[in-house]
């Protein structure tokens, strides 16, 4: 998961990029980085940290030029604690290309070893965007024999890269001297749309949010398989390079990771989000009689759409139970200390009189491990509740995802080999309701049904890009990021910004 964005401009563009990648923050925490170019030379600043942390003026100054494009990480493969993989990433050969990649790709151990063999081209960090740069810079080279860069070039550059690369990617790459390229897998499982401002600005980015934010107006998503090529010019082709294109959006964007005022596929997240209260309602009506709960109580911040659509529907009064700690900082590691894990509680605190002596129903948008929600479900009744349901805007999450999201292994899914009366003992809920996977395909797909299905493998299973077996999705997730010892210490979701405070 991580957010993308590549702008083509008459006028400066660091502080525009800037700005996105602050829109953008909900999708990765780990490091940023912009790119500016201006003649044919790049600008390149990029660290580990927050946006806010990572540039100064000093830095702002140092960024010149009317195009370039910019990254947040959040790492799931590779090494959180290298610098070095901090995007984007730049090879100077053909002509000088800089990337940035939201995604991860299923086959990159088996790229790896072509480029060394096969195309001689050198990798230096674990990083599967880098091998993903490698390859589209080994492709461009195929496609102009040496020769300028074509509008066509570019674009059968793009289809040697869909035929080789699998898994997800939604990419954009600085070429220069000629523009901005930017394209999406054929299943469209990470987002990328485009707008313009009313100087002419073409911008790209991993949601609509960041062009609202930033005055641009959105004019489409980019589609599954295509690739769009913006020359210095601010002109504009786009080329359909995918044999056997679907739109099969990954679901959990709209469950979680995307923020609510974004518009993604023709569907807008707060909708989704409010569908998905809808079918959840169904769902504990069976388990639990409305008149057994006397208010129900998000957990903060992505749940809230869908349990306002729950209380609204159940007739039952909606409260802000917990108030959710914005700073809690990392844990500093000191001579002779070991690792302090983060409590829950100092995220979150609950709020005693909207518990005390009453029935709740706690909804989240999902439970992964449940630690998290066995420790909130403690906290409810300690703050009084004498009943705790615990109910999930999501279905069980039972697969581990490795399509670019930092999912754990199986074995840490505490859905995974349970029934839900096992977790709910687990949990320690009086009740747990779960969502139903086909439920909640419905909720959000009748938003806009062009969308074919969605990537969903987290809680069904099925990986889409038909290349995953059991014992790859094992290999995968022994790349995962594991980061250093000090990212270690908290990896609960609660830890993040979250969409709706970013």
């Amino acid at each position: 998961m991580c957010g993308i964005v590549g702008v083509v401009s008459t006028a400066p563009v660091n502080q525009l990029i800037y700005d996105a990648l602050l829109l953008l923050q909900h999708r990765g925490q780990d490091a940023a980085g912009i790119v500016t170019q201006e003649g044919r030379k790049f600008f390149m600043h990029k660290a580990k940290g927050m946006v806010r942390d990572v540039f100064r003026t000093r830095n702002m100054r140092a960024l010149p030029g009317t195009i370039g494009l910019g990254q947040v990480r959040y790492p799931t493969a590779g090494n959180a604690s290298s610098e070095e993989e901090a995007q984007p990433f730049y090879v100077n050969a053909p002509f000088g290309i800089v990337m940035v990649h939201n995604g991860n790709l299923t086959n990159a151990k088996q790229l790896r070893g072509e480029l060394a063999d096969t195309d001689h081209r050198h990798t230096n960090t674990e990083s599967d965007s880098e091998v993903l740069l490698n390859v589209l810079a080994h492709e461009l080279a195929r496609a102009t024999s040496g020769a300028p860069l074509q509008s066509e070039d570019v674009f059968k550059a793009v289809r040697a890269v869909h035929k080789r690369v699998k898994g997800s990617y939604a990419v954009i790459a600085l070429i220069a001297g000629y523009g901005l390229l930017a394209f999406r897998d054929p299943f469209g499982i990470r987002p990328l749309c485009m707008g313009r401002g009313a100087d002419g600005t073409v911008m790209l980015a991993s949601e609509s949010v960041a062009l609202e934010g930033t005055t641009q107006v959105l004019d489409r998503d980019v589609a599954p398989g295509e690739a769009v090529f913006v020359h210095t010019d601010g002109r504009v082709e786009t080329q359909q390079c995918a044999e056997n294109p679907h739109l099969n959006p990954c679901v959990f964007e709209y469950v979680y990771l995307a923020r609510p005022d974004s518009v993604m596929d023709g569907i807008s997240v707060y909708q989704a989000r409010l569908n998905m209260g809808e079918t959840l309602a169904k769902r504990v009506i069976s388990t639990v009689p409305p008149s057994e709960i006397d208010a129900i109580i998000p957990i903060p911040e992505s749940s809230r759409p869908s349990a306002m659509q729950l209380a609204q529907l159940l007739g039952i009064p909606y409260r802000e139970g917990f108030v959710k700690n914005r700073y809690v900082g990392r844990t500093f590691i000191m001579p002779g200390q070991g690792v302090r894990k983060k409590s829950v509680r100092q995220k979150l605190n609950a709020i005693g009189s909207e518990f005390k002596g009453r029935k709740v129903l706690l909804v989240d948008d999902s439970i992964v491990r449940g630690t998290t929600s066995k420790e909130i479900v403690q906290m409810a009744r300690d703050a009084g509740a004498v009943k705790v349901y615990l109910a999930s805007a999501a279905p069980p999450v039972r697969h581990p995802n490795v399509y670019g999201i930092d999912m754990p292994t199986r074995s840490e899914l505490v859905a995974h080999g349970r029934t839900v009366e096992e977790i709910r003992q687990l949990i320690g809920a009086d009740a747990l309701i779960y969502q139903d996977v086909e439920a909640m395909k419905q909720a959000v797909g009748k938003i806009n049904r062009k969308v074919e299905g969605f990537e969903a493998s987290c809680f069904d299973g099925v990986y889409i890009t038909g290349d995953i077996s059991d014992e790859e999705v094992t290999a995968l997730n022994e790349g995962r990021n594991r980061g250093g010892e000090e990212e270690q210490e908290d990896t609960s979701r609660l830890s993040l910004p979250n969409a709706q405070e970013a």
